[in-house]
């Protein structure tokens, strides 16, 4: 990393005096470099860069071969059409971390060619290419997914376990990572199921705000916003597990989606924040730095998307949560990417700014390990204890009460869940008795947000042969009943058609006919009484194969709304030890 800082001031120096080390006297005609020059430039240059002569010696020479293989690589390019890219391969791919890696190559090829060249040069099995954050199609050609000459992409590995679960390029899309794949059928499946169905057997997904309360979003945009949020969790469930080449994959993917949404609905969502700062996350654990612009783009956009969510000075977060605590570790990471990127293009000044900011929110977040043992002994778990105590800003007595009132709110929320269900069942089983399929009912009640009264008008006026099954008939209709009808004035073939309906029940049939003025739709006078054998069909019609893409997907969602809060901070305590010592002046070593 401190190589990075050097050359990106070094450039600036050489910028501002106009300096072309690929021009004598720095390089002379057969493009090996001139010594003494670079001695020279380099014993002026080191005070003021606060390097050793040595050190920027080096860095120079570095800057001076890049300008002298671009110079050469241009020139190529324009005459032969060749184009030269810059590869960054992963960490365990290098055995120079300190040399660069190019490769020449024609833009009109496919991708999955150049992958092939990469995999036989370095002996990398299964690979994927990134390049400005977006994965690269094996079966498209580089000029067409915007590869440039110069272009720097990321090369990353996919593990033979991970390439076993992959679909061969014969039997489906070619190349395609069958995680994502399955990830994204679970959770297009479990997009278009708009919870009419039993959750018990058919589980679906509901978009909440930070209260928990159930948002209304138009079905396209909640489609890819479930598949983005989906794709999301996913990813982070492999940065758990440190598998941050497959985890970025994944993210990328989630990107993708979110793109699909609407603008108003990104700015509203603080998720689509968290993801920027998850891929960028990735990129500095995989070591990928030299994706400066992407990273810095995406570490704005967070910045601006957390502003939209939570307002200035996180008031409206406030007014939501009654505290900002929690959310704070969101922000000691986006200062902290912020910081070692502006370290990284060599202003120290902003890296130090936004290091005293991380190091001020870490003291108030990292927690006390005598109040954490004291919660957790009041049997409180490690999450809740961590949560409170910065929600609480380390005050153990309100934290204490904070997760109390936290329990007994999702408590509430559970019991208004449990009620809602209670009365979906009761409103089901009397439209039942009415004659209709469970289904039907369900889906009825699932439109009319559970009015019975509304669900029963639907089912009526949608006059489909198909929705009264009669699957509670006790018997044929009688000749007595329908004279029980036609005494009350009704017409036979209404009355018949009534008591089909309601299984031979001449008081729900009579009840039925007064609803409706004593008549009903001709489609249902004429549909013919069901055989007794008449079974209801199955409610839901997913197959196997579905059904376990779906649980398969859900074994990755938190079953905690905050989970993506409880950060130990761990691996953020290091990179501030790290930030610290470069800025601090005088350490030499890369990460």
């Amino acid at each position: 990393m401190a190589e990075e800082n050097i050359e990106a001031k070094l450039k600036n120096l050489l910028k501002q005096e106009k300096i072309q080390l690929w021009n004598p006297p720095y390089t002379d005609d057969n493009q090996q470099a001139g010594q003494q020059a670079l001695q020279e430039l380099a014993e002026r240059y080191a005070p003021v860069v606060s390097f050793s002569v040595s050190e920027v010696e080096g860095a120079l020479e570095s800057i001076r071969a890049q300008a002298v293989r671009r110079g050469k690589g241009n020139r190529t390019f324009r005459e032969t059409c060749v184009a030269t890219l810059e590869l960054l391969l992963p960490r365990d791919g290098k055995s120079d971390t300190k040399k660069k890696n190019y490769m020449e190559t024609k833009l009109d090829v496919l991708v999955q060619e150049v992958m092939n060249r990469i995999g036989e040069e370095y002996g990398f099995k299964y690979i994927k290419l990134i390049l400005n954050g977006k994965t690269l199609s094996a079966d498209r050609r580089l000029d067409e997914q915007g590869v440039q000459n110069n272009s720097k992409m990321m090369v990353l590995r996919v593990s033979e376990t991970e390439r076993k679960r992959q679909i061969s390029e014969e039997e489906k899309k070619k190349n395609q990572n069958e995680s994502i794949q399955r990830t994204q059928k679970g959770f297009q499946i479990l997009s278009e199921r708009d919870g009419s169905e039993d959750p018990e057997t058919t589980p679906y997904l509901e978009i909440a705000d930070q209260k928990g309360n159930p948002l209304k979003i138009p079905h396209s945009e909640k489609k890819a916003l479930i598949l983005a949020m989906g794709f999301h969790e996913k990813g982070c469930s492999l940065m758990k597990r440190d598998q941050y080449d497959n985890a970025l994959c994944h993210l990328l993917q989630a990107d993708d989606q979110f793109g699909r949404c609407g603008s108003a609905l990104l700015s509203s969502v603080d998720n689509y924040a968290v993801l920027q700062l998850d891929i960028v996350w990735c990129y500095r654990a995989l070591e990928a730095l030299s994706c400066l612009d992407d990273g810095r783009l995406r570490l704005q956009r967070a910045e601006d998307c957390f502003l939209q969510c939570y307002g200035e000075q996180q008031q409206r977060l406030l007014m939501i949560k009654g505290n900002t605590g929690r959310e704070d570790v969101l922000f000691l990471r986006l200062y902290l990417l912020q910081s070692l990127l502006s370290y990284i293009e060599g202003n120290d000044i902003q890296a130090r700014h936004k290091l005293q900011k991380v190091e001020s929110l870490y003291s108030r977040l990292c927690p006390d390990s005598e109040k954490m043992a004291q919660l957790m002994s009041l049997g409180f778990s490690e999450r809740e204890a961590r949560l409170s105590l910065r929600a609480c800003q380390g005050d153990l007595q309100q934290a204490a009460m904070h997760i109390s009132n936290r329990r007994q709110e999702r408590e509430e929320q559970k019991e208004r869940e449990r009620e809602k269900k209670r009365k979906r069942l009761a409103g089901i089983s009397m439209l039942r008795e009415l004659g209709f399929s469970r289904r039907d009912a369900a889906r009825a009640l699932h439109q009319t947000e559970g009015d019975v009264d509304k669900a029963y008008t639907i089912l009526l006026d949608s006059a489909q042969p198909s929705l009264p099954t009669n699957n509670n008939a006790v018997g044929a209709v009688g000749p007595e009943q329908v004279d029980q009808l036609l005494y009350l004035g009704f017409e036979r073939a209404v009355s018949e058609a009534a008591l089909r309906l309601t299984g031979g029940d001449v008081q729900l049939a009579t009840q039925l006919l007064l609803d409706n003025q004593g008549l009903l739709s001709p489609d249902l006078i004429s549909v013919s009484p069901p055989s007794s054998s008449s079974e209801e069909p199955s409610t839901s019609s997913e197959s196997a194969e579905d059904s376990e893409l779906v649980n398969e997907v859900l074994e990755d969602i938190s079953r905690h709304e905050e989970d993506y809060l409880d950060v130990t901070l761990e691996e953020e305590s290091q990179l501030i030890s790290t930030m610290k010592t470069y800025l601090s002046r005088g350490s030499t070593h890369t990460v």
